[in-house]
């Protein structure tokens, strides 16, 4: 769970605090221009606003430990149009595309984020991994992707747990079943084991859907 600006300001030193605060009044202003139309001022060196400058360093600033809450809280405030959001995500060091990940959900983008998903789900960095099986891909992303979303967790070792909504998506999904059951059998075959995280998800599956209830 990413840290609150009210934990930040208790865990960070003063001159980190002061740092954020201007980043995040950077990111409010690059907000307010998009709203109004109103281009800004880009950074002389890299033709993007200002508080993308922050958004990379914010490392350093802030310490690693606390990068991805410094992050997702400019990001918010930003609110950055989805070609934005894509292009922060494409320049950005592994770090910073985690971050991405993590605050998806809070961003509303649609479903115009889902190509950021899918390129995370494509490596095999443990940490883009996990972060892109958050809440975001529990809501958009569809049946055939979500599952070898699990599927790629349990190959790539990423704990179950950080798939948001696994238990409800999983319920009753008989397709993904069967394609836990054949990668279980391709690592039976050869002589690797199981992971545990595996039949977890399998158990999921067997619990029935919920019926649907008539109105009285």
């Amino acid at each position: 769970m990413l840290t609150s600006r009210e934990e930040l300001d208790d865990r960070l030193p003063g001159a980190a605090i002061a740092w954020l605060d201007e980043a995040l009044a950077e990111a409010a202003h690059a907000a307010d221009r998009a709203d109004t139309r109103t281009p800004g001022r880009p950074d002389t060196a890299t033709g993007n606003p200002p508080w993308e400058l922050r958004f990379a360093s914010a490392g350093r600033h802030c310490g690693p430990e606390h990068a991805d809450a410094v992050r997702a809280l400019l990001l918010v405030e930003a609110r950055p149009a989805a070609p934005d959001l894509a292009r922060l995500y494409a320049q950005g060091t592994a770090a910073e595309r985690r971050a991405v990940l993590l605050t998806l959900h809070r961003l509303d983008p649609g479903s115009a984020a889902l190509p950021l998903v899918e390129d995370a789900l494509r490596t095999n960095d443990t940490r883009l991994v996990a972060a892109a099986v958050g809440p975001y891909a529990a809501a958009h992303l569809d049946a055939h992707g979500w599952r070898h979303a699990v599927l790629k967790c349990l190959f790539t070792e990423v704990p179950v747990e950080a798939v948001a909504a696994l238990a409800d998506r999983a319920r009753g999904d008989t397709e993904l079943a069967r394609m836990l059951e054949d990668f279980a059998a391709e690592r039976t075959a050869a002589g690797r084991p199981v992971p545990a995280d595996l039949r977890t998800v399998l158990a999921l599956t067997a619990t029935p859907a919920a019926a649907p209830t008539e109105e009285s």
